[in-house]
Parts: C-alpha cells; sequence; structure tokens
C-alpha cells in the first residue's frame, strides 16, 4: 500500500530499514546524530540504532571519508553523508583515489561498499561555492557508481539498492528537493541501479535530465502541449551506469532531442548523452542534438543572475522549438 511521503522521509526509510536488515550498515556525517541530520533526514535514528551506528563526525569530510573507506575494506557498509557535495571537494582524495581504486588495486581481494551522499546543484542565493553540481565530477571516475535523483519512490529504492551495492556508490539529492513529495510503497522494495525512467511519453521530441531539471523539463512539456508539441521526458535516475537504450529507443521514436544539464556544459553529463545519440542514433536524427545547461561561469549570488544562470522551461522550450523546426 503506497502513502505520500517527503523525499526525506523516504530516504530515512530506506536507510533505516538496512540498518535494520543488516547490522554491518551505519550512518556517519556532520550533524546526523543529535541534531537529526542537517536537512533532518536522519531524524529518530540515533534514537534507533544508537551512537554506535549513527555517528556524529567533526568538520572534516576528508577525515571521515577516510574512515568509512577503511571501514567499508574491513567488511562494514558505510553511509557517509556530506552536508552538501561542495563541502566534500575536501574527501575527494577518499572517494576518488581509495574508495574507487580499491577493487582494482587490490587485484580483487578487497571490494568497498560503501555510500557517498548528500545534495548537489544549485539551491537559491547560495553564490559560488555552495552551488556547484557534481554528477560529471564523479561519474568521470570509473570504480564509481552515480545516482541523482529526486522522486521520493525512487529515493528509497534507490539508495537500499546502493546500501547492498559492492562497489562504490555516489548519491547526489537536492537540498531544495528534501520535502518533495511523491507516493512510497509500504512494503520492500528495491530499484535497479542503471535504469531510468520515462517520466511522460511523446511522439516528437526526447527531453533528457536528471535531478530537479526533471521538472523543469517535465513543466516545459505541458507548455509544449499547448502548441501541439509532445515531449517525452527522460529521468535518467543513474548517471553512471548510464542507460543508453532508453534514451536511444526514445529518440528512434521522436527523431529529436534535448539535452538539459544543470551543470557547466563543457565535459559534462550532457556532452555525453549527445555524444552516444550522434554515435548510436545518428540515421534516426531528423535535427541537431541540442543541450540547454547552465552558464559556463561561477553561481553569481544575486537572485536576477542565478535566474539567467539556470536551465528553465523557457529555455527548454526555446531549443524544442529549435530542433523541431518552429519559431521560437
Amino acid at each position: 500500500m503506497a502513502r505520500e511521503i517527503a523525499l526525506r522521509d523516504a530516504l530515512r526509510e530506506g536507510m533505516s530499514e538496512e540498518m535494520r536488515r543488516d547490522e554491518n550498515v551505519f550512518l556517519m556525517g556532520e550533524e546526523v546524530a543529535e541534531y537529526n541530520g542537517a536537512y533532518k533526514v536522519s531524524k529518530g535514528m540515533l534514537d534507533e540504532f544508537g551512537e554506535r551506528r549513527v555517528i556524529d563526525t567533526p568538520i572534516s569530510e576528508l577525515g571521515f571519508a577516510g574512515i568509512g573507506v577503511g571501514a567499508a575494506m574491513n567488511g562494514l557498509r558505510p553511509i557517509i553523508e556530506f552536508m552538501t557535495w561542495n563541502f566534500a571537494v575536501l574527501a575527494f582524495d577518499q572517494i576518488v583515489n581509495n574508495a574507487a581504486k580499491t577493487l582494482s588495486q587490490s587485484a580483487g581481494e578487497f571490494s568497498c561498499p560503501i555510500v557517498f551522499r548528500g545534495p548537489s546543484g544549485a539551491a537559491g542565493q547560495l553564490a559560488q561555492q555552495h552551488s556547484q553540481t557534481f554528477e560529471s565530477w564523479m561519474a568521470n571516475t570509473p570504480g564509481l557508481k552515480v545516482i541523482s535523483c529526486i522522486d521520493p519512490y525512487d529515493m528509497k529504492g534507490l539508495i537500499k539498492s546502493a546500501i547492498r551495492d559492492n562497489d562504490p556508490v555516489c548519491m547526489m539529492e537536492s537540498e531544495i528537493m528534501y520535502g518533495h513529495k511523491g507516493e512510497v510503497p509500504e512494503e520492500e522494495y528495491l530499484v535497479p541501479i542503471g535504469v531510468a525512467a520515462v517520466r511522460r511519453q511523446g511522439t516528437d521530441v526526447t527531453l533528457v535530465s536528471y535531478n530537479k531539471q526533471v521538472l523543469t523539463c517535465l513543466e516545459a512539456a505541458k507548455e509544449l502541449e499547448k502548441e501541439g508539441i509532445s515531449a517525452e521526458v527522460i529521468d535518467l535516475r543513474t548517471i553512471r551506469p548510464m542507460d543508453h537504450y532508453t534514451i536511444l529507443e526514445s529518440v528512434k521514436k521522436t527523431n529529436r532531442i534535448v539535452v538539459v544539464d544543470e551543470a557547466w556544459p563543457f565535459a559534462g553529463i550532457s556532452a555525453e548523452v549527445a555524444y552516444n545519440v550522434q554515435k548510436f542514433a545518428f540515421d534516426y536524427l531528423d535535427a541537431p542534438v541540442i543541450r540547454v545547461n547552465s552558464a559556463d561561469t561561477s553561481l553569481p549570488y544575486a537572485e536576477p543572475f542565478v535566474n539567467a544562470y539556470l536551465p528553465n522551461p523557457e529555455k527548454i522550450i526555446k531549443a524544442v522549438k529549435e530542433v523541431t523546426y518552429m519559431k521560437a
């Protein structure tokens, strides 16, 4: 039976279910215990699981990420929460040079079943050092799996799959979407890593995105429908491994694609999608692939600049009209 719950509650349910199922799973990070989480994701978990399994840390991302990697190599399954992935830059040495490489460096002797999670991307007027999108950074590293979603059903099923995975997984969330609600079953379920979701069926153009920009695409699709343009919306959900099959099958049907990516345009997720579409579906394209990205600059603080910087429905609609050869 499904009920409507917030994203933060879906995350907490998924983590708590796995901690009840497996005593080797524990949560560690800044403010996860006494404060119930910076975004209240871990509310009540300290009371249920105790201080040995819900652990507050100092403001030392490199340090507690390293503790997590060592614990994972020794048979535990840590969940490492970063208050934001912007702060996790300090821990990249552990994530990229240790967690991602443990299996290959040990010739298969050691795995590193660890989940690094926290919010990524812009959240309003938080300026340059608190607004970066890190999916492409992590996905560029062999050995890491990268998940990025904002649907509560997906979030619960994917965090459970991530915790059970024997490889290191980076879970990218959204600071402004923790209150976003959706239907989540009460019974246990898993969502497989590496499978995209078609959020809206369409025939004229494919819109591909991830995380909160999927909602921007859906909003644009509703407006396009008023003008007689049918847009199919694909939610990647997993960035690496990426579900290219779902994207290509959609392009074979619509013959046009716009990729919407909150990250900077250079060497990002949108570039990877565009490359694979032109390589494997070139003969099906009736127009060039177009990308809608954030501006190629650091995010300014002032509100007008924030609005100009990020993708929005108007930018997506303009791009769709270009690929459908309608006058924008």
